[in-house]
């Protein structure tokens, strides 16, 4: 598949849920992320279960040898589950050999950004995984619940919106997600946000996956400047010629799978 027709037929699965209740457009939303995930790999267990209360999917490879990794799904905190990520989660469990739990933690605007951010936490400190993975609004879940909790370990974040996003610290618009999409979640969420403008690294390891056309991967960029002359150490790959929302393609766009792959490598390594 080519990034072209990658993003038309997510345009056009994004356009397709406006003006729908928000029940019926997360699972459109499901629908179409999962109708890119490739095919459950070979020997996998995939189970439902609840975590310290929290609804989760467990990945459990066939030869799974390490401490499990918790993923926090993407969706803009109001969209995505453990459905819509599910290829994704399934991919880095075999790549990492490793139990993945992916959380189900809840939504906006039934829920508030503290209440997902504390399903999340209450997940990693009853299975204390070895890395804290999300992408996009994931990421953010993630990077806070390393700020927050006792948890140590690895982070791999994957187009997190990082710091306060402003019209000032954006990249420019591009297909799929623009500054102003940015702006108005991040406006759903800003009060409960702990620590908007804290500089901080996270956590003293971290591995980073971004994409060239996204309005995130600037101040993304910034973050890990600043946070290296911390001596923090970050490990940093960007796809070239690719879209915020393109790991769910990962299998078909070539930049794509290799910067997903060297990510999961990279990540493996910090893990064992």
């Amino acid at each position: 598949m080519q990034i072209d027709a990658f993003r038309r037929r997510f345009e056009r699965g994004l356009d397709a849920l406006a003006g729908l209740p928000i029940e019926a457009a997360r699972r459109r939303y499901d629908t179409l992320c999962t109708g890119f995930a490739p095919a459950d790999p070979a020997g996998m267990a995939i189970t439902d279960e609840r975590i310290a209360g929290i609804e989760v999917r467990r990945f459990q490879p066939a030869a799974a040898g390490r401490g499990p990794v918790l993923y926090a799904h993407g969706g803009g905190w109001n969209l995505g589950s453990v459905r819509s990520h599910h290829g994704i989660a399934a991919d880095l469990a075999e790549r990492l050999g490793c139990d993945v739990i992916s959380v189900d933690y809840r939504l906006l605007p039934e829920a508030s950004y503290a209440e997902a951010l504390d399903d999340c936490r209450r997940v990693t400190e009853a299975c204390a995984p070895t890395a804290l993975v999300g992408d996009s609004a994931g990421g953010r879940l993630v990077m806070d619940v390393a700020r927050l909790s006792p948890w140590r370990g690895v982070l791999g974040l994957i187009y997190p919106p990082v710091g306060r996003p402003t019209l000032q610290t954006l990249g420019p618009d591009a297909p799929l997600l623009s500054r102003d999409d940015i702006l108005t979640l991040w406006r759903a969420i800003v009060d409960d946000v702990p620590m908007p403008d804290d500089d901080s690294p996270p956590a003293a390891s971290l591995e980073v996956l971004t994409v060239e056309h996204d309005p995130l991967t600037r101040p993304l960029e910034s973050a890990i400047s600043a946070w290296r002359r911390t001596g923090t150490d970050i490990g940093y790959r960007c796809a070239p010629g690719m879209l915020h929302g393109a790991l769910h393609a990962h299998a078909s766009l070539d930049a794509m799978h290799a910067a997903w792959h060297d990510f999961c490598l990279a990540l493996g390594r910090r893990v064992e």
